[in-house]
């Protein structure tokens, strides 16, 4: 009887996205970011007049960026949620091992949620919710690297119980 080798379990490699976020008062933007969600600070670079000129922070092996809205050429093509009617075009989902420790903690440090905590039929434990400048942040258990509750091919393509002919929607 031979015995199996052993799996080796590889770290996940740094992100290779990063969102790129602009807030008014970055400073305080970064505080919330960090007391509320959890994220680490990795570089914070002051600029004139209490600006934040760059800041990276961390989150397990995921980073985001951002800054003062200086009202830069790249700033311009952005708007802020209040400019929008509170719509996003788009958001981050970041994974979180504690979900609901986090969803609580962001909770009393003043996050607006604006979808409770839940259980996904996918699989994982999600929330939606609002920074105080309006920007909208998912946080989640489930972890798309590792799959879903549903089974995969060897290709990783997902096979649900309906087709997209019984759901008119490709599975």
């Amino acid at each position: 009887m031979h015995a199996k080798p052993a799996m080796t379990v590889q770290p996940k490699p740094p992100a290779t996205i990063v969102p790129t976020l602009r807030y008014r008062n970055a400073p305080a933007a970064m505080e919330f970011l960090c007391n509320a969600f959890g994220f680490e600070k990795k570089l914070v670079v002051s600029g004139e007049g209490g600006t934040i000129v760059d800041a990276q922070l961390t989150f397990g092996n995921g980073i985001i960026m951002l800054s003062s809205d200086r009202g830069s050429e790249f700033g311009r093509l952005m708007v802020h949620p209040d400019e929008t009617g509170g719509a996003e075009t788009q958001c981050a989902y970041v994974i979180v091992a504690q979900i609901d420790a986090h969803y609580l903690k962001a909770k009393a440090a003043g996050a607006e949620i604006l979808i409770a905590i839940a259980d996904h039929d996918y699989g994982g434990r999600v929330y939606t919710c609002r920074d105080p400048e309006g920007r909208i942040w998912n946080f989640g258990s489930y972890d798309p690297w590792q799959g879903d509750a549903r089974t995969s091919d060897a290709t990783g393509d997902r096979h649900d119980e309906q087709s997209e002919a019984d759901t008119g929607r490709p599975s």
